[in-house]
């Protein structure tokens, strides 16, 4: 599983469960109703961003964590983003459909 990295307009890669430095942006597919990676390591001060890659379906992105935030509908080709500055687990789901799950782990 190869994972897409920006930083400073250039790409690099990250394998499966990589741990991302901070100020990097970090992109999660979604498609086929699972998001990729599932699982993510992460730094303090990294960017996630989730990108729509369906044809026709909407999703959202929404944090289980207390006082949880959910992203607007995202349509094909739409994004969110959201830079995780805590160490700590944020696992998420997609709004409208439940059993889409996913992790970010922000450790030091």
């Amino acid at each position: 599983m190869i994972l897409r990295l920006l930083m400073a307009g250039t790409v690099g890669l990250c394998l499966a469960v990589p741990v991302c430095h901070a100020g990097e942006v970090v992109e999660v597919g979604i498609a086929d109703y699972k998001f990729t990676p599932s699982e993510l390591k992460v730094r303090p001060g990294t960017t996630v961003t989730w990108i729509n890659k369906e044809k026709r379906t909407s999703h959202s992105v929404l944090f289980l964590d207390p006082g949880a935030i959910e992203s607007d509908r995202l349509f094909p080709g739409e994004r969110h983003s959201r830079t995780f500055d805590k160490p700590g687990r944020y696992p998420y789901r997609c709004g409208p459909h439940e059993e889409m799950r996913g992790m970010i782990e922000v450790a030091e």
